[in-house]
């Protein structure tokens, strides 16, 4: 008869217990099995007769059990008890659910806990050197009362919570109690344990820890300190917790990381994981070698796997985060530059930018009509499509798509007043984003057609209203692009300074010195044109301090150049 006992408490995979539990008894461990009471009774009995066979495996009595509730410590106190009374040869008890397995040869176990015969094995922290609990309520779990179950009745649970809290609540704890909390998973010496079931005052301490939250986390843990003569606190089995407080369960792609551990016993494992069952429960010739248990070596993987699950990739949304907004790590994948302005003053803008640089330059990804891909393509990566209602169902959603979807690639695309300004919002808290604007370069355009007077001023004067208010939102302090701007008059007295300044910035591989900058469209008499909108009651003050040109003789017909730096 082994020294080792165990209490092992089920309640779904009952094929995966027995098979665990025939595991333990074949090393001499005699275990005890609770079956949860909320398993029907056709399916426990089925699990009691298939498990007659085995002499060492017995029952104990069944107790309904609930997360967060008191059934839990019921029934390992129930199987406990019947742990130690049948086998009086049992030194220590070891607590395993029915999701544990066993990664190294039992025989190892006992001979671990054979050199340490007076030593417990229990993860019991005092609640202010606690940083794990999920949701607050450290403290006041012990001062608090908790009837109503957190799952089941949540709204009932938080109402209650908040009334005690009002009404400044605050239950006794018994003398002599030390609240701590851990591991429910834990190994205790015979000493110990029977101290903590056999203790005069169990009843109080019972009727305490009943009304306390998550009482299988504390009820051990605090009892322990009283009767342990020396407590390890830590478990001897690997449990792993993501950032809500649910437990990771491992599959068969973690068996490296398993045997890594150099743990003992692990949970929670996947019921199918048969690659796991059949490495840990069968395979002793490639068992982990003997070495003291560290679940921190596999630390740095798990805090990984949480870094990943809370924060994902830049630009990648995922269940974990989206759609909550201030969550994302990041809200595009790289930088891209945003160009207002320039396709107007410009020509051929576009063409000349990918030319120069490299990148893939787009017309007015957001125009009131279609999407202006590159080249005139009606669809990109990612199966985006030129469709204007598709993407004005999720304007962000949309430039996120397009910026992940095309990683490794340079994007810019020109915006203006005309445009969705519901993009707005994600422009000025994308730190990826590069926003350059020539303000009041839209006028170009009406200048330049052969349009009603009247009409232009109409529209003018609406232009002007939407980019002053963009300029505005811009330039608010929760504004993460990198932003510049310029009047389109001190664009046009020196334009070569801010170009180079561009290209440079949107890569060091394009980076070259221009010799000669794009073609600008001919302003001969925009000052003018200015002027008239001022004498029509329109105030142009986005353009900057344009001067009014002489007109030229009638004969006379300006000639339209390039703008050349030489």
């Amino acid at each position: 008869m082994s020294a080792v006992g165990v209490v092992m408490l089920v309640h779904t995979a009952l094929e995966r217990a027995e098979q665990v539990a025939r595991h333990w008894t074949a090393s001499g461990c005699p275990v005890v099995i609770h079956v949860d009471r909320n398993v029907p009774k056709i399916i426990n009995d089925a699990f009691v007769r298939s498990c007659a066979s085995d002499p060492l495996i017995t029952f104990s009595g069944r107790h309904r059990c609930e997360w967060g509730g008191w059934g839990i410590v019921a029934a390992s106190q129930s199987a406990s008890e019947q742990l130690l009374e049948n086998y009086p040869d049992v030194r220590h008890v070891y607590l395993a659910s029915g999701s544990c397995l066993p990664l190294r040869p039992v025989r190892e176990l006992i001979d671990y806990l054979d050199a340490r015969p007076h030593t417990d094995f229990i993860e019991s922290a005092a609640t202010a050197d606690v940083p794990w609990t999920v949701g607050g309520l450290d403290h006041e779990r012990f001062t608090l009362r908790f009837p109503f179950s957190w799952k089941r009745q949540r709204k009932l649970f938080d109402a209650y919570v908040r009334l005690q809290r009002r009404l400044r609540v605050r239950r006794r704890i018994p003398e002599g109690l030390v609240p701590h909390m851990g591991s429910q998973w834990w190994c205790l010496t015979r000493q110990t344990l029977s101290a903590i079931l056999q203790d005069p005052r169990r009843k109080t301490y019972d009727r305490y820890f009943r009304r306390v939250w998550i009482p299988d986390e504390s009820y051990y843990q605090t009892l322990a300190r009283l009767y342990s003569a020396n407590i390890e606190s830590r478990s001897l089995t690997l449990s792993k917790f993501d950032y809500q407080g649910k437990p990771h369960v491992f599959y068969d792609d973690h068996l490296q990381l398993l045997r890594r551990s150099d743990c003992f016993v692990a949970r929670k494992i996947w019921p199918r994981a048969d690659r796991l069952y059949q490495a840990f429960m069968t395979d002793e010739a490639h068992a982990m070698k003997r070495a003291e248990p560290n679940p921190g070596k596999i630390d740095r993987v798990f805090g990984k796997a949480v870094e990943r699950r809370t924060r994902g990739r830049p630009g990648l949304c995922m269940q974990s985060r989206f759609p909550r907004k201030g969550h994302e790590n990041g809200l595009t994948a790289q930088p891209y530059s945003v160009f207002q302005g320039f396709s107007d003053l410009f020509e051929d803008f576009e063409r000349w930018l990918n030319k120069t640089t490299g990148a893939r330059v787009h017309g007015h990804l957001f125009g009131p009509d279609r999407v202006a891909f590159a080249g005139g393509d009606t669809m990109i990566n990612g199966v985006l499509t030129d469709s204007a209602g598709l993407r004005d169902y999720d304007p962000a959603a949309f430039l996120t798509n397009l910026i992940w979807n095309t990683r490794g690639e340079r994007q810019c695309f020109q915006f203006g007043p005309a445009d969705n300004q519901k993009i707005n919002d994600m422009l000025a808290r994308d730190s990826n984003a590069r926003i350059s604007i020539i303000t009041g370069a839209w006028a170009v355009p009406l200048f330049r057609s052969n349009r009603s007077f009247g009409d232009l001023r109409k529209e003018a004067a609406h232009l002007q209203r939407i980019e002053s208010k963009q300029i505005d939102f811009l330039r608010t302090e929760k504004t993460k692009a990198r932003l510049q701007i310029w009047s389109m008059a001190e664009f046009v007295e020196s334009p070569m300074e801010p170009i180079q300044a561009l290209i440079d910035e949107i890569g060091p591989a394009s980076a070259r010195h221009l010799s000669e900058a794009p073609t600008m469209v001919d302003l001969t008499g925009f000052g003018q044109f200015l002027q008239n909108l001022k004498n029509q009651g329109m105030h142009p003050y986005l353009m900057g301090d344009f001067p009014v040109e002489k007109q030229p003789p009638a004969q006379s017909k300006p000639a339209r150049k390039p703008y050349l730096v030489r």
